[in-house]
C-alpha cells in the first residue's frame, strides 16, 4: 500500500511539473509574441485579454500598452511640431522679403539725410539677422524631430569640398582662404548636411580672424575616421568655452559686438553626431582655431 501512495504521488509530482513546464512555455510564448509585435510596431490592445494571462503577462501587457501609447503620443506631438514649423517657414518668408525690399527702395531714394539712411541700414541689418536666425532655427528643429534625415553615404572628401565657396568672402576681408585636395579620400557623410556644417564653421572662422590673417582647410586620414581641420589665425577661444560654445544659443562675451545668434555650431554639432562623427576643437587666444571634423570611413 505504502508503494502505491509513494508511486501516485510521483505520478502526481510529475504531472505537476510537466504542467508548470507547459504553462510557463505558453507564458513565454505569449511574452515572446508581444515583444515581436511591439518590435514591429504592431502591438494592439484588442490582441490580448487579462483573463487569458497570467500575472506576469498582464504586467508585461500593460507595460507594452503604456509603450504604445506614449509612441502615438510622441508621433502626434512630432507631427504638430512638423506643422508648426512649416507654417513659421512659410509665414514669416513674405513679410521678410517684403521689409528688405522695401529698405531697398527707400535707400534708393534721394534726398535722404544720413540718419535716415542709417535707420534704413539698420532695420536691414536687423531683418537679415531675423532671417537668419528664423532659417536656423527651422533647419534644428527639421533636424531634431527627424522631418530631415541626414542620409549618410560614402562620398568623396573632395566633392564636400567643392560645394565649399568662401571665396568672395576670403577676398572682401584679405583672408588667405585654402582648401587643401583631398585626393581619393572618402568618407560616410551627407554630402548636403555636412557642406551645411563645414560652412558653418569656415564663416566662423572668417567672421573671426582679422584682415590679413590665413584659413585653411585640409583632411587626413585615420584608421576609421578622415579628420578634416578648419584652422584659422583667428582671435582665438578661451579654453573655459570650449565646451560652450556647441550649445544651441551661446555666445561668447569677447564676440558680442559680431553678427551672429549662437546656432551654428549647435547646428554643426547635430548633423555630425547623427553621422556617426564627432567634433573637437583646440584654440589659443590670439593665435586661432582649430575646428576638427571627424567622419566615419565605414
Amino acid at each position: 500500500m505504502g508503494k502505491v501512495i509513494v508511486i501516485l504521488v510521483v505520478i502526481l509530482a510529475i504531472a505537476f511539473a510537466v504542467l508548470i513546464y507547459y504553462r510557463t512555455v505558453n507564458v513565454l510564448k505569449s511574452i515572446d509574441k508581444m515583444l515581436d509585435d511591439a518590435v514591429n510596431n504592431q502591438f494592439s490592445e484588442d490582441n490580448f485579454t487579462e483573463s487569458q494571462m497570467s500575472k506576469l503577462e498582464s504586467k508585461m501587457y500593460r507595460y507594452l500598452t503604456a509603450g504604445e501609447t506614449a509612441r502615438n503620443k510622441i508621433s502626434k506631438e512630432q507631427n504638430a511640431v512638423k506643422a508648426l514649423v512649416s507654417d513659421i517657414s512659410h509665414q514669416t518668408k513674405t513679410p521678410i522679403a517684403n521689409i528688405l525690399l522695401y529698405t531697398d527702395l527707400l535707400n534708393e531714394q534721394s534726398g535722404l539725410n544720413k540718419n535716415a539712411k542709417e535707420l534704413i541700414s539698420n532695420i536691414n541689418i536687423q531683418t537679415e539677422k531675423l532671417n537668419f536666425l528664423i532659417q536656423s532655427l527651422v533647419k534644428v528643429s527639421r533636424l531634431e524631430n527627424g522631418i530631415v534625415e541626414v542620409v549618410p553615404r560614402k562620398n568623396l572628401i573632395n566633392d564636400l569640398f567643392d560645394n565649399i565657396d568662401f571665396t568672395q568672402a576670403a577676398i572682401q576681408k584679405h583672408i588667405e582662404l585654402t582648401v587643401e585636395n583631398a585626393g581619393d579620400l572618402t568618407a560616410v557623410f551627407d554630402l548636403k548636411w555636412t557642406g551645411e556644417a563645414l560652412s558653418n564653421i569656415i564663416d566662423n572662422a572668417l567672421k573671426y580672424t582679422p584682415d590679413g590673417g590665413r584659413v585653411n582647410v585640409s583632411a587626413s586620414e585615420y584608421e576609421m575616421f578622415v579628420r578634416i581641420d578648419i584652422a584659422d589665425t583667428g582671435i582665438g577661444i578661451r579654453e573655459e568655452e570650449t565646451t560652450k560654445i556647441f550649445m544651441r544659443f551661446y555666445r561668447s562675451p569677447s564676440v558680442s559686438d559680431e553678427k551672429g545668434v549662437g546656432i551654428g555650431l549647435y547646428l554643426v554639432r547635430e548633423i555630425i553626431s547623427k553621422e556617426g562623427g564627432y567634433v573637437k576643437v583646440s584654440s589659443n587666444i590670439g593665435r586661432g582655431s582649430i575646428f576638427s571634423v571627424f567622419l566615419p570611413k565605414n
